[in-house]
């Protein structure tokens, strides 16, 4: 099994920074290599532990964390390719950090419930929930 500081270096082997597209693309390669389910707490537990270790155990949050690892896994579903850059050509609303605000309010997100466990979209379903409706 990779482990989320081995995601963590191949993401970063060739960037200078972290910033959101770097959080997918990590995301993607812990979905292509555990599954959706699995890579909610590869990349949570990686989460969780490198906000602790930087001081900032407050900057985690559950609710973001699976949200963003659920959305890529629905595309990476059905996607074949190898390659980063191409998947995120794509399904490019991925690469915009506010996607979330299409399923949830500012206001849920910032809840202390959300911050420390899942809570369900309260605008829209996800996509891959409001096709079983």
């Amino acid at each position: 099994m990779t482990s989320f500081a081995d995601l963590m270096s191949e993401v970063m082997a060739t960037g200078e920074r972290f910033g959101h597209r770097e959080h997918v693309h990590l995301t993607w390669l812990a979905v292509r290599r555990h599954g959706t389910e699995a890579a909610v707490g590869v990349v949570s537990d990686g989460i969780r532990r490198t906000a602790r270790y930087a001081g900032a155990p407050q900057k985690y949050h559950e609710t973001i964390s699976r949200a963003w690892v659920e959305l890529v896994g629905h595309h990476a579903q059905d996607d074949v390719t190898s390659d980063f850059d191409e998947f995120a050509g794509r399904n490019s609303a991925l690469l915009d950090k506010r996607l979330l605000s299409r399923f949830y309010r500012s206001s849920t997100l910032a809840s202390t419930p959300a911050r420390a466990g899942w809570v369900e979209p309260d605008l829209a379903p996800f996509p891959w929930l409001a096709v079983r409706d």
